[in-house]
């Protein structure tokens, strides 16, 4: 495991400044700016399933060209080179993402593999001089995500760009929105919620793991998100880089690792980062991450290969502002009914129904839930207009890349990097959780009238589908101490929170220096 830290200063949190880093190697020098009228030539990594909406996106652009496509999976590739070919769109094919990173007649990458390779396969596009867009969430540890904002800070001299997949940071309604909270029109915010209630079934349990054969490769039938029958033809160690290569224990090759840790952040760090991010946004963009976060949750309602919990609160708090609070439901409204469309509602003041996958900014005179504002009896009070999901998000992309600079700071990685801590940070005392009764973990929130509220919710949606809370208890993380300048847990758990702070990385897997 990699354990060389570098300190985050107030001054240096957002840009991840390492002026003065001595031995580190020097970008190449063709990463210039492309200019307004030169095109941008774009390659895609990791496509089968986020990806696919990369290319959709690049294609629909003036002036991209889509000159590369590198995926692992053989099958993978030769589907999207097929269904290019029908558009008369030729693209040169890497397995390799050190390869593609390394043509010189590419541009800008975008990335859309796991979690867990997001932040080797960034920097070392960035080492190669390339500009590049990363799905959320940007890291799969928090030490790994300093490296890339610092690295990103680097590039960021050479004209290079570095921009996060938060499509909600280029939607003009939820700007609207934040300048309204921050106006005060509604009175101070006391408290900004994550919600994600997105019923997630069971990824099954296998009956033995499946292991790479003599080549490193993974050949055979898995099942697809639909539960239908998928080959699969893969290089199995670049898939598992930067991990140490382990057998594939899940029916789904190509979903289900989001609930394993190894490669995946559990549902939290899956949806979960779109939702923290406008929390956090909704905040003001605190310059350092809380000083203090406890999660607790579990895994109900079945028994499978998934380690990740599906039903999860989260709790953080910062040396000054309001609270934030993150609710996340895996499991259906009651029953294990798996009904389309059947997840629970939470009602804001016991009145208005939040919605199940958004953001409510609570403040004093009323609430922001999505596309308006409230006053507290839930009477509208304003709309937001041009409220969508950031559909010029990959537009700013590559607007930025012919500036040779992000042209929103609401673009710039570090705010990736915050979302997907905060998620990181959330596991990290959900698994030093240990089991604890309804009373013992209302006891914790004492003092925490909404978080009160939410308990009391969550619980009731538990039981309403049939989980005996007695039998099977809410794991209960603790409250852990965090120095936001150093980025480093302390307290009575400190050296266990560390720990899960990282990740190991395989020989030949390293993330790149780069100065």
């Amino acid at each position: 495991m990699q354990t060389n830290h570098t300190p985050t200063t107030r001054r240096t949190f957002i840009r991840g400044t390492v002026a003065g880093a001595a031995g580190l190697a020097v970008l190449p020098s063709y990463s210039a700016p492309l200019g307004a009228n030169a095109d941008v030539r774009v390659a895609v990594i990791g496509f089968n399933s986020r990806g696919s909406g990369h290319i959709s996106s690049l294609l629909g652009i003036k002036g991209v060209r889509l000159v590369a496509l590198c995926d692992v999976d053989n099958k993978v590739m030769e589907k999207h080179v097929a269904a290019l070919a029908k558009k008369n769109i030729t693209v040169k094919q890497y397995k390799d993402f050190r390869e593609c990173c390394a043509d010189k007649e590419i541009d800008a990458v975008t990335i859309a593999t796991p979690n867990h390779s997001h932040t080797l396969i960034a920097m070392t596009a960035i080492a190669n001089g390339k500009h590049v867009y990363v799905e959320k969430p940007v890291c799969h540890n928090m030490w790994e995500g300093r490296k890339l904002v610092e690295a990103a800070a680097v590039a960021e001299k050479q004209g290079l760009v570095v921009q996060h997949g938060m499509q909600r940071r280029s939607s003009p309604g939820w700007q609207a929105a934040m300048d309204y909270v921050k106006s005060g029109a509604i009175g101070k915010t006391t408290l900004s919620r994550g919600i994600n209630f997105k019923a997630r079934k069971s990824i099954g349990k296998v009956a033995a793991p499946v292991k790479p054969d003599a080549a490193g490769r993974i050949v055979g039938t898995f099942r697809d998100t639909g539960g239908k029958p998928q080959l699969i033809d893969l290089d199995y160690t670049l898939w598992s880089a930067p991990r140490p290569v382990m057998p594939v224990q899940r029916e789904q090759m190509h979903y289900d690792w989001h609930w394993q840790w190894a490669y995946g952040n559990g549902d939290i760090g899956n949806q979960g980062p779109h939702q923290l991010d406008v929390a956090r946004w909704a905040l003001g963009n605190p310059e350092l991450l809380p000083k203090r976060v406890s999660s607790f949750g579990g895994r109900w309602g079945y028994d499978d290969d998934g380690e990740s919990a599906n039903n999860q609160l989260a709790f953080f708090q910062w040396a000054e502002g309001a609270p934030m609070l993150f609710d996340n439901r895996g499991l259906p409204m009651k029953d294990m009914n798996w009904t389309k469309g059947y997840e629970p509602v939470f009602r804001i003041n016991g009145k208005t129904a939040a919605p199940r996958i958004g953001n409510v900014i609570h403040c004093e005179n009323g609430f922001v839930a999505e596309a308006k504002a409230y006053d507290n009896e839930g009477n509208t009070l304003t709309k937001f207009d041009d409220f969508d999901e950031g559909a010029d998000h990959m537009k700013n992309f590559i607007e930025s890349v012919r500036a040779g600079k992000i042209i929103n700071s609401n673009l710039h990685v570090a705010h990736g990097y915050h979302a997907a801590a905060l998620a990181q940070m959330a596991n990290i005392s959900y698994r030093l959780g240990k089991q604890l009764s309804n009373d013992e973990v209302k006891e914790r929130l004492a003092n925490d009238k909404a978080g009160q509220e939410t308990l009391a919710d969550f619980i009731a949606n538990l039981e309403a589908n049939k989980i005996d809370l007695s039998a099977e208890k809410i794991s209960a993380g603790p409250w852990l101490d965090f120095d936001p300048a150093t980025e480093k847990f302390t307290g009575e758990f400190a050296v266990e929170a560390n720990k899960l702070a990282e990740d190991e990385y395989a020989a030949g897997f390293e993330l790149p220096k780069i100065g």
